[in-house]
């Protein structure tokens, strides 16, 4: 039977979606680190948006005041909006900025700069891993748990102000649930061992030095490992009360940097529960991963159709080929087999600035709209 989401918030969900998709105006929106390479992400994805316009762009005081075509150097591969390059950079100050903001700048000044926007009212859907694992700030993925949203009315801000602060995950994090889900789902997880791989768009611009990277493999990327470890333990938990229990499951993971532009790869073994009740064969696996469409039928427009796409080619997936899959939201999964100490292993994909960090805010913020929360 396909995951879906509970027969209430389908209702609350769709009535959203059909809502919004008859606005004739669309939601103004904020980026809160519009220069970074994140920020251009979101400037490229939202040109088209049919629910959300950009409104207001804000960066650190040496971009403010000035255009952004001159304040940003433009790194991506479709062309700058003439509507986006003209517009002014605003102070990064929740004065005159719009009640919706996509955020995305270094957690240290996230800490301090989230929460203003947040008092005065705005919803700060943030990419920052600053307030991820803060018991009340819901972190999330709508295709996984889309329940935990409910943790923004236990923000006390919410009741002051009517804002709040949702988080995405981490970029490695986001590809590794979205496989796990359907799997725990239906036969439980005990434990997660994974190896990344990752692309040095994650670091940002200018990323990892040419001479680090080049001809190289960097088995270090800090507090990754303890994010993926984290964060996939709360993602997977449930909701109890004020705060999520996290998965009673054991993770380990190793993070690494390697020469590729965009696209994590992930190797992961897995042992499962017992909730099947019998041992889980491939075909079970891939089932799961196949009936995997909690979103479908709810209007969100960045949601992707297949969620987890399976590549039965025995070389795949791989980032030049396999990245773009589902417009970058999609998580493709291959190489499913047997594993020698656990039970199952199989090889993951995802774009890590679409789906890994800029998409998922986007589909955040979409999920939200649907519920009434913007």
């Amino acid at each position: 039977m396909a995951t879906t989401l509970n027969e209430r918030q389908v209702r609350c969900i769709g009535g959203g979606a059909d809502k919004y998709n008859m606005m004739k105006s669309k939601v103004p929106v904020g980026i809160l680190g519009a220069t970074g390479m994140v920020g251009q992400r979101y400037i490229q994805l939202l040109e088209d948006h049919p629910w959300f316009e950009i409104v207001w762009l804000a960066a650190s005081d040496r971009s403010s005041g000035k255009p952004y075509g001159e304040a940003a150097k433009w790194r991506l591969d479709t062309p700058l909006p003439e509507r986006i390059a003209k517009m002014v950079v605003s102070p990064a100050e929740p004065e005159g900025a719009p009640k919706v903001i996509f955020a995305s700048v270094d957690a240290a000044i996230a800490r301090e700069m989230e929460p203003k926007f947040a008092e005065a009212g705005c919803a700060v859907i943030s990419n920052s891993s600053a307030f991820r694992m803060t018991p009340n700030v819901p972190l999330i993925i709508p295709e996984v748990n889309a329940g935990h949203l409910h943790l923004i009315e236990e923000q006390p801000v919410r009741k002051q102000s009517g804002g709040y602060i949702v988080t995405n995950p981490n970029c490695s994090t986001i590809g590794l649930v979205m496989a796990l889900k359907p799997i725990e789902e239906r036969f439980g997880i005990e434990t997660i061992f994974v190896t990344t791989m990752q692309a040095v768009s994650g670091a940002g611009y200018p990323g990892v030095a040419s001479m680090d990277i080049l001809d190289n493999v960097v088995p270090f990327i800090g507090s990754e490992e303890e994010k993926m470890e984290a964060e996939t333990l709360k993602l997977l938990g449930r909701l109890e009360g004020h705060s999520v229990a996290p998965l009673p499951a054991r993770i380990t993971a190793h993070c690494n940097r390697v020469q590729v532009v965009d696209g994590h790869t992930e190797c992961v073994s897995i042992k499962l529960g017992t909730k099947l009740g019998r041992e889980a064969t491939r075909e079970d696996i891939l089932a799961a991963w196949a009936d995997f469409r909690p979103l479908a039928g709810l209007g969100l427009p960045f949601a992707p159709l297949q969620p987890v796409e399976w590549s039965p080619l025995n070389d795949r997936p791989q980032p030049r080929l396999d990245r773009n899959r589902g417009r970058g939201m999609a998580v493709t999964v291959g190489r499913l087999r047997p594993c020698n100490v656990l039970d199952w292993k199989f090889v993951l994909l995802s774009h890590n600035t679409v789906r890994g960090a800029a998409g998922a805010t986007i589909l955040n913020a979409e999920m939200l709209a649907s519920l009434g929360k913007l």
